[in-house]
């Protein structure tokens, strides 16, 4: 499982900066990359830091308070539990 949301993270910041060149070359009178591929070095390291953080919010999700949260319940004042 590990290695599965890890490539799908590679996918997500891979895709993410594809479009960040696109936009600037766009601006620059330019239209993009054609048929070219992009190759991005993305340390193993910050790949399990956003995979622990990815499974601390999953985690906070499905705990009790978490699933108040979803409930979108107000105290008597109409403010967020």
């Amino acid at each position: 499982m590990s290695d599965e949301i890890r490539d799908q993270i590679n996918q997500i910041i891979e895709a993410d900066i594809q479009l960040k060149i696109n936009d600037y070359i766009e601006k620059n009178g330019n239209k993009g990359f054609k048929g070219e591929e992009l190759k991005v070095n993305i340390p193993k390291s910050e790949v399990d830091k956003i995979i622990e953080e990815y499974k601390r919010i999953k985690k906070a999700e499905k705990s009790n308070l978490g699933q108040v949260k979803k409930m979108d319940l107000v105290d008597k004042n109409g403010k967020p539990l």
